[in-house]
């Protein structure tokens, strides 16, 4: 799972190789003598310790990695007796991972600022200065229980990865997808925003639906939407729902995708081909936590996953200011990235038996398997189309096989791709694929300028790369 560089700011007191079993701690604090005092007692207890000088570098640090705890202190240098500051940063905490167990710390300890903190979400509570031995004890304690919990949720998780009933049959063997399967048992039923990267093809939609099958909503909706496709003049009337009369072909009130998905999950697929004057109404949305139908004054709450997914890097489109970073934060709680086909050919022979089952069973063909050939076929070559160019050509194949096995021409692959000298011996939709497919490559995936180089909209080209399997 990629995780972003360390925010600048916060410093690493870790070894510069350390065991990756070791129990990881964050500490907060302002004052430089607590944040040294707790490494020259943790480090030689097997800990690693990163730190954070206030909560702004507590939330970056949380946005890039996973800790078994934290230490957070109270008080910041803007507020240095109430606690109020480290009050509200300790609900933060609490409502983006409710099982990481934190511990208070504060110098202006009393009672009632102990309580409010165990009311909000702390695992316990210690002032400064502080006991060794107790906060050893209760360091122990609280991760021995945390990664307890976390073993029997991976398990669940994973047991239901394989159980799940209606959900996309997942397959991966391939030592290249192992990370997937690792973040998506993790994740899935963390209930974390997820964005999911990986070239056209590449599976994304099925990851995003196993996800939503392990999560607590897998009974709730998975409401999709290819929101690259969507044009500006409809982008908040799909998503957000209008009302009457809002504009002229309003006859009907209309609810909106997110509203939909209330209790659920929304995908949102292509998400970095999104106008930028359409991402800052979806980031007031996700921040705010509640839509407004077009034509309406009245805000409705949604309580929505939002899993997305985009081929495009967005990390250079924000720096290239074709997407904003605070965006970008919202969506990205946990990356998962899953690799091109021709990454992972360990897979093929297993997804194309899958694919030939599956439309075998369709078109109700009587085929045994695939010839030893055709699998050295698609061995050999490239899938630029990655797994739904498979599904294709496998449907294709099923379709065209004539015998009991599938034969390397039933398949329909050119491993010398067609060139520009012998296009009068192609048929139109072969040309149109090819053109299609160069004008991609050109671009590198992007959408837009793809569609442009071509004199077609985003949508007539989102259906021509799916008709051709792209």
């Amino acid at each position: 799972m990629p995780v972003s560089a360390k925010p600048q700011g916060l410093r690493s007191l870790a070894p510069s190789h350390p065991n990756e079993h070791d129990p990881r701690i964050l500490v907060a604090d302002d004052q430089q003598h607590i944040v040294e005092a707790l490494e020259l007692l943790l480090q030689p207890q097997g800990y690693v310790v990163d730190s954070a000088r206030s909560p702004v570098e507590v939330r970056q640090a949380l946005a890039s990695d996973f800790y078994d705890a934290l230490l957070i202190d109270l008080n910041y240098t803007r507020d240095t007796t109430s606690g109020r500051e480290g009050l509200d940063l300790l609900s933060e905490i609490v409502a983006l991972d409710s099982t990481v167990p934190v511990i208070v710390m504060t110098a202006w300890g009393n009672v009632e600022l102990a309580v409010e903190a165990m009311r909000r979400g702390a695992r316990d509570f210690i002032t400064k200065p502080w006991e060794n031995e107790r906060l050893l004890s209760i360091l122990r304690t609280q991760i021995e229980l945390h990664r307890a919990l976390q073993r029997a949720e991976r398990l669940s998780a994973e047991n239901r990865l394989l159980q799940v009933e209606g959900r996309p049959e997942f397959v991966a063997s391939a030592p290249s997808m192992q990370p997937v399967l690792e973040a998506m048992t993790r994740v899935g039923p963390s209930g974390a925003n997820v964005l999911i990267t990986g070239d056209h093809g590449t599976g994304k939609e099925v990851v995003a639906q196993t996800l939503h099958a392990l999560s607590s909503r897998a009974s709730r909706p998975l409401v999709a939407v290819n929101t690259g496709g969507l044009a500006e003049g409809v982008f908040e009337s799909e998503l957000f729902g209008h009302v009457k009369g809002a504009f002229t072909d309003a006859r009907t009130d209309r609810i909106g995708r997110f509203e939909l998905a209330d209790g659920g999950t929304i995908f949102l697929d292509e998400i970095g081909n999104v106008p930028m004057r359409q991402q800052a109404k979806l980031l007031r949305v996700l921040e705010a936590g509640e839509i407004e139908r077009i034509g309406s004054s009245r805000s409705r709450k949604i309580d929505v996953r939002v899993i997305s997914a985009t081929n495009t890097d967005l990390q250079a489109a924000c720096a290239a200011g074709q997407f904003r970073e605070d965006l970008l934060f919202r969506l990205n709680t946990v990356e998962i990235h899953i690799p091109p086909l021709r990454e992972r050919r360990e897979d093929i022979p297993t997804l194309a038996v899958h694919f030939l089952r599956r439309y075998a069973t369709r078109y109700r063909r009587e085929i045994d398997g695939l010839d030893a050939s055709s699998l050295q076929v698609m061995a050999q070559y490239s899938w630029p189309g990655n797994v739904r160019e498979l599904e294709h050509t496998l449907e294709r194949a099923v379709l065209m096989c004539r015998g009991r096995e599938i034969q390397p021409a039933d398949l329909g692959l050119n491993l010398q791709r067609p060139q520009a000298q012998n296009l009068e011996e192609l048929s139109l939709e072969a040309v149109e694929a090819l053109l299609v497919r160069k004008a991609l490559q050109r671009f590198q995936g992007n959408i837009s300028q793809a569609a442009d180089a071509l004199g077609l909209s985003r949508g007539a080209l989102y259906r021509r790369m799916e008709k051709y399997g792209l």
